[in-house]
């Protein structure tokens, strides 16, 4: 039985992700940040279930503004170091106008 890294695992690149998004940039270093040994030393210290973390890692899943915040709690880095490290460069976010649009009756 042979065992694969994470980048050995096809992975799905979706539209809105930019070219510079590495969400394991930013796993991997938190778990050194933390001296962590592996995702299941991670998960038990950001208390989130380990198939979490694994979307996350293999881009099935965004990154949400709290695992984002209980990333900052947990290792002391700032939000924009976080955002830095996974690879978001943006300056300013757009929420869209439909958001506060009344839903038709």
């Amino acid at each position: 039985m042979s065992t694969r890294t994470h980048s050995e695992f096809p992975v799905e690149r979706k539209a809105d992700v930019g070219a510079g998004f590495d969400p394991n940039n930013l796993l991997d270093s938190l778990i050194e940040n933390l001296q962590l040994k592996n995702d299941a030393a991670l998960c038990r210290a950001l208390e989130v279930w380990p198939p979490v973390l694994s979307k996350i890692r293999y881009r099935r899943s965004p990154i949400s503004a709290a695992m984002l915040i209980r990333m900052h709690e947990v290792s002391d880095l700032t939000i924009a170091e976080l955002r830095a490290l996974m690879g978001d460069r943006r300056k300013k976010y757009h929420i869209s106008e439909q958001r506060f649009k009344p839903k038709p009756a």
